[in-house]
């Protein structure tokens, strides 16, 4: 492991180099939006590589379509340049590659950027590289991958950003979360920074547990859900188990009363209201047939939520049907 660094006074360098670990409807829009910006950027790629290597990338967006020829692509870590800042922009079901791939790429002085949903991954992100080299991102976007190397992005984007410390402790605003923040403000990207990052991490789960989860067993897209009164009623049941079980986290992990305010509540059901129709990030996995991020998004907060002491009856309906259907799936 790498030693720790000093948080309130490790400024990165100018300019800052980028590595995005998942050129999917995320990673790719991001990145490329950076290096749009005038950022070195460098994409790893699985299945799309010999399409953007030779073609680029394709980018549709309600901000103004635009594609860029020639990115830096690559098609292992091993063959990337070590970065500044990693951005790890993955499925959360494909973190068990992280030992291998984040080690090669992050700089001496270098941070790792979390762009993924769910709960507890910068946790297992500092076991890798320290816990004082990690920061959380928490994305409100709605973009597909429509095709090899092809994004489609449909609505919103910003991000929170937030430092990490153990057991997630407030870090306050660093020099570092400053310096990121401006990259992305320069790439036209939203940013808004967080002082908590186990707030902020709770916010983001207070959308994707239910409309994730829902949209899954339901089979329905957002608008689908928000038009029904009785699903909207669950939606906003299971957003207020939610904000039970981050004031049992922040008092289970630090002893500290930290909570999210009703309000935000109401704020994220009009939000998703006037959403365009979208099909969330679960429900295109599962109607590919592809592994769903059932623990990280539900699994893991239900179970710190267990771990403090307080049953989630609603969610665990949710987590149980879930699971389920994912083993259907793989069966």
């Amino acid at each position: 492991m790498s030693a720790p660094l000093p948080t309130s006074d490790f400024r990165l360098p100018t300019p800052r180099t980028y590595a995005i670990l998942g050129t999917g409807a995320l990673g790719g829009f991001y990145g490329a939006r950076l290096q749009q910006a005038g950022c070195e950027v460098h994409f790893l790629l699985r299945s799309d590589y010999e399409q953007v290597q030779q073609h680029g990338l394709v980018v549709e967006s309600i901000d103004g379509d635009f594609t860029l020829p020639q990115v830096k692509a690559y098609r292992t870590v091993q063959e990337m340049p070590t970065c500044d800042v990693v951005v790890v922009a993955l499925k959360t079901t494909q973190n068990h590659l992280l030992p291998e791939l984040l080690p090669p790429i992050v700089k001496p002085t270098g941070v790792v950027l979390v762009l993924q949903n769910g709960w507890g991954i910068e946790t297992q992100v500092a076991e890798l590289v320290g816990s004082d080299r990690v920061m959380g991102g928490l994305c409100f976007l709605c973009s597909n991958k429509v095709g090899p190397g092809h994004i489609r992005h449909l609505d919103y984007g910003q991000i929170t950003l937030a430092d990490y410390a153990a057991d997630y402790a407030p870090c306050g605003i660093t020099d570092r979360l400053k310096q990121i923040a401006s990259d992305f403000e320069q790439a036209g990207i939203a940013i808004e920074l967080a002082e908590d990052l186990l707030i902020a991490r709770w916010k983001k789960l207070m959308w994707n547990i239910p409309f994730n989860g829902l949209s899954v067993v339901l089979n329905a897209t957002t608008d689908a859900m928000m038009a029904h009164p009785q699903t909207r009623s669950l939606a906003k049941s299971l957003m207020q188990e939610v904000q039970a079980g981050c004031t049992a986290c922040a008092r289970f992990l630090s002893g500290s009363d930290r909570s999210i305010s009703s309000d935000f509540i109401d704020t994220m059901l009009d939000y998703t209201a006037k959403m365009k129709p979208y099909r969330t990030s679960m429900k295109i996995d599962y109607d590919a047939g592809q592994p769903l991020e059932v623990e990280a998004i539900v699994g893991n907060p239900l179970r710190m939520a267990q771990q403090a002491g307080l049953e989630l009856p609603q969610m665990t309906m949710l987590y149980q049907q879930l699971t389920f259907l994912a083993a259907q799936q793989s069966s």
